[in-house]
């Protein structure tokens, strides 16, 4: 069987996006590892949120091999990945204005801490509250998202802002509007999406950029390892009771 033309089309796409991102993102990625390992410094908590597939890679830095055990979910029910019935109830779900006051008003997060918000589009009320009512009770904010929608759409936060306006840093994915970045005749609509390729490695690079801050610094990152290898979960059972008070996924 022959190669995919479309399938080689995809990895050449997402190459080119991953070879952008690390050349004109690499003083934000340094900036925002920066962050986490001050945070993690200074004993503060870190967490990620993100609503449907933009929860994937807020969930791909979680209790993850090889990652900072004291990054958090931030979790906005009905909106956590696409496993809500309808589906479609997350996407509404980011449209409603009070959400993210409600989710931040009962969670732990306090000033000090960092919360990464991860949105492509940056532009429904959702991830803009997110972002700006974190600032307001004194966290510090990333954002992960694609700039370009803030100059090829239009807000839907009554403030007319986007997320990129409510960050202390912002990585942006470079993905295009819409996502897919395939187009072909006889399809009668772009395919092959690419964000979660892109955001995922934006935000695990910023993880390697804190783990090697840390260590400048003299200081052990808390990082887990895989419990697939041998010894993997009693190391990560003595990394997780070391940094109890900043672990809020194992309560």
């Amino acid at each position: 069987m022959s190669a995919s033309e479309l399938a080689g089309r995809y990895f050449d796409s997402a190459i080119d996006l991953l070879s952008e991102v690390r050349d004109k993102e690499a003083e934000s990625v340094a900036a925002v590892g920066a962050l986490l390992a001050d945070t993690v410094a200074a004993d503060g908590r870190l967490f990620a949120c993100g609503a449907g597939h933009s929860s994937l890679v807020a969930q791909d830095v979680v209790y993850r091999a090889g990652g900072l055990a004291v990054l958090n979910l931030l979790p906005v029910p009905g909106a956590v990945g696409v496993d809500v019935v309808p589906a479609t109830l997350g996407s509404a779900l980011e449209c409603v204005s009070g959400l993210a006051d409600a989710v931040l008003e009962t969670s732990p997060a306090r000033s000090g801490d960092v919360l990464v918000v991860v949105s492509l589009s940056g532009r429904n009320p959702l991830p803009v509250e997110l972002a700006s009512g974190a600032r307001e009770r004194g966290l510090r904010v990333v954002g992960v998202t694609s700039v370009a929608y803030a100059h090829g759409t239009r807000s839907r936060h009554s403030s007319g802002t986007f997320l990129k306006d409510h960050c202390d840093v912002v990585l942006d994915t470079h993905v295009p509007v819409g996502d897919a970045v395939l187009e072909h005749p006889g399809v009668p609509a772009p395919f092959a999406p690419a964000s979660t390729v892109v955001a995922c490695a934006l935000l695990q690079a910023a993880v390697a950029a804190a783990t090697e801050e840390l260590t400048a610094r003299g200081l052990t990152p808390p990082l887990l390892r895989s419990g697939n290898v041998d010894g993997g979960h009693a190391w990560n059972e003595r990394v997780m009771a070391d940094n109890a008070e900043r672990i809020f996924y194992r309560r």
